[in-house]
């Protein structure tokens, strides 16, 4: 329980600095002896710990003041009053007049040093080798919001978040100059250690609040980089810029100025607008302060200066103009090199697509449009390292024939290519199948059998639909990945590969983590490097390439000779959406190189989910006819329109129509958007 009791305070001088060092020694010894925690306040103060010097010469006791003593324990009451007995001394000592020069010195000194701390505008933290708080002043409470009571006789990282003075301590460095965040406070603070006897004692830390200094000088270094952009852009526009003054003083100009009105910085600051161009546009709009936009003049034969000038208006009154001015003749002369970069650099580009190969490893897979050519740039450049590979994709998009081409290109293509296919063994022999078994580590283990990850020794093995492997697994194959080293099913002999391993999978492994279906560290190991394989919905210009492929594969498999496919039939096949990628494709073809008898593949031999639309007529023809004599004769942008918009919906794509019409996709793109076509590709899934 705790127990609290009164002392009479009786020595003359009261509790000065040598007296409370007496009491915190004896408070010392009680607090041992008796197992409890002595606390003494004042004037009804908050209490303070009885062993902490600083917190007691801060109470500034009198003589006769009352002290209360208290103490919580089994031994409280014994404690406290043998403290109460000591407090009401007269603490006698030797060599009165000795001992009493001495108080003087390190009472003044005492008080002196709390004065100090107290005036102090910056805030002052003390602490003891244990971080305990010894001194907290005025300041440190304004700034932290924390009273000195609260704080005192308490470890520093509890009362202030992130405090460091315990590592200042331990590491007997100092920290100069560090920014702090308190509350709402940005505070700068200084840590030293407190080193005395060639032993550190305890940390001090001084901090100013800077808030106010922070946010002037952040809006001081905006301001700074405001001007300093403005300035730049200024400096760099193509158009001219001339400022005038209130009296017409010419006080600025730009590079583009001075270039586009063929005169020197020398001749133009400084000089008076008026005298320079009495009835010119910047004198007008400076004597009425009234803008002058589209203003026209002629600078010698060939250049046309346009103007638009601005008066700068400020608290109501005219405080200068500003000209901007533009070459008009050298517009045009920029427009006509634009347009003739922008043709080149179209060609060029359709070169460069024209001309780019994938390497042969990859060679197998059928495709040329830019998601195919950027899958397999991508595979290339991992074919050239040993990470692991994560191909992702929807069923049918050749996961496998891309981790083929990448173990082909590969320095291990010299070694073996096996494949596992997660979903179709059954879990409970996918360890035996990937990792072996010993003779007799089941029912029917008559012999060892090597598993496929030690087949794969100097090679790749390929791991498809990893998102089907049961969580058990997932665990081993990690250690795999890891350490390279597994142990057959029955065995305890550790078995160290060197396996390329590229994974793949048609489900969203992001979302399988997130509901605990996958491991999140397995999920990381394999998503090392990252390849999305585009459905074949995304890459309609690969169809008529893939047909013709698997047409001419699967004649030459059943003898036929078929010379290909109807424009009906392929305009059918470009429209659908095929879900099942090139594999449904394939199928498709050798159903119908089975089925037909005649030279030539036709709609009507379709499946029905694929004549979702009657054949083409000439009257869908993207052709438009030029009227009959009598006929009104539009503008030549409405039969453009109509041909667009004919093409568009036939093929379906910017990058088809173009070719049907012989232009470019990018012409067709900006063509669709002026003519606001872009709406007229619509996909439509058929039904089935």
């Amino acid at each position: 329980m705790q127990v609290t009791r009164t002392a009479v305070i009786r020595h003359g001088k009261g509790l000065h600095a040598r007296v409370i060092a007496m009491i915190v020694q004896k408070a010392h010894e009680l607090q041992e002896r008796h197992r409890t925690a002595l606390f003494l306040s004042c004037r009804r103060r908050e209490h303070v710990p009885a062993t902490n010097l600083m917190a007691l010469v801060a109470l500034s006791i009198r003589q006769g003041e009352q002290v209360q003593v208290s103490a919580d324990g089994a031994a409280a009451l014994e404690a406290v009053e043998e403290m109460v007995r000591f407090l009401e001394s007269d603490f006698s000592m030797e060599d009165d007049t000795i001992i009493s020069q001495l108080d003087k010195v390190i009472h003044d000194s005492a008080i002196t040093a709390e004065q100090v701390f107290s005036s102090m505008a910056n805030g002052l933290v003390v602490t003891d080798r244990n971080d305990m708080i010894t001194v907290f002043n005025p300041a440190a409470e304004r700034i932290t919001g924390v009273p000195a009571a609260k704080a005192l006789g308490q470890p520093a990282m509890n009362i202030l978040p992130g405090s460091r003075l315990h590592i200042v301590t331990r590491e007997q460095m100092p920290e100069l100059g560090r920014h702090q965040v308190l509350g709402n406070s940005v505070i700068i603070t200084n840590r030293t250690p407190i080193v005395a006897d060639g032993e550190v004692q305890g940390a001090v830390a001084i901090f100013e609040d800077i808030s106010s200094l922070e946010k002037i000088t952040g809006e001081l270094k905006e301001i700074k980089e405001l001007k300093e952009r403005l300035q730049l852009v200024l400096e760099s526009v193509q158009d001219g810029i001339c400022v005038a003054d209130s009296h017409g003083i010419i006080t600025y100009v730009n590079p583009a100025y001075l270039r586009i009105v063929e005169q020197s910085r020398e001749e133009l600051i400084g000089r008076n607008i008026g005298e320079l161009s009495p009835a010119g546009a910047r004198n007008r709009a400076l004597a009425s302060g009234q803008p002058v936009l589209g203003h026209i003049s002629r600078k010698g034969d060939n250049v046309t200066i346009v103007a638009n000038v601005n008066p700068i208006i400020v608290d109501g009154e005219v405080a200068g103009v500003v000209s901007v001015v533009k070459n008009v003749t050298e517009l045009h002369s920029l427009m006509h090199k634009l347009n003739q970069t922008a043709a080149k650099a179209e060609y060029f580009e359709q070169e460069l697509l024209r001309t780019k190969k994938p390497d042969k490893a990859f060679e197998t897979f059928i495709g040329r449009s830019g998601k195919v050519r950027d899958a397999l740039a991508v595979a290339a450049k991992a074919a050239a390292v040993t990470a692991t590979v994560l191909i992702r994709g929807e069923s049918g998009t050749g996961k496998e024939l891309v981790a083929e081409g990448i173990h082909f290109a590969s320095r291990c293509s010299a070694g073996p290519f096996i494949r596992v296919n997660c979903a179709a063994i059954p879990p409970n022999l996918l360890e035996s199948e990937l990792f072996g078994h010993e003779k007799g580590a089941f029912t029917g283990a008559l012999r060892r059998k090597p598993g496929k990850f030690e087949l794969a020794h100097k090679g790749t093995i390929f791991l498809d639909e990893i998102g089907e492997m049961p969580k058990d697994m997932q665990v081993k194959l990690l250690r795999v990945l890891q350490q390279k080293e597994f142990s057959r099913v029955g065995g305890e002999d550790q078995i160290k590969v060197d396996v390329r391993i590229i994974a793949a999978t048609n489900r969203n492994l992001e979302d399988m983590v997130e509901q605990g279906e996958f491991r999140e560290d397995l999920y990381y190991r394999l998503n090392v490097i990252s390849l999305l394989l585009p459905p074949l919905r995304e890459r309609r210009e690969d169809i008529p390439l893939l047909l013709e492929h698997f047409l001419g594969k699967t004649c030459r498999e059943a003898g036929r000779e078929i010379s290909g496919f109807a424009r009906e039939a392929m305009e059918a096949l470009m429209q659908y959406n095929w879900p099942g990628n090139v594999r449904e494709l394939e199928n498709m073809v050798e159903r119908l190189v089975a089925l037909t008898d005649r030279p030539q593949l036709e709609w009507e031999e379709l499946p029905a989910y694929l004549r979702t639309a009657s054949p083409l007529t000439a009257a869908d023809s993207p052709v438009v006819t030029l009227p009959d004599e009598g006929e009104d004769v539009l503008k030549w942008e409405e039969y453009e329109k109509r041909i667009i918009q004919k093409a568009l919906k036939r093929y379906g794509s910017f990058n088809a129509a173009g070719k049907a019409l012989g232009l470019t996709h990018k012409t067709i793109g900006a063509k669709a958007q002026k003519y606001g076509l872009s709406k007229t590709i619509v996909w439509q899934t058929p039904e089935v």
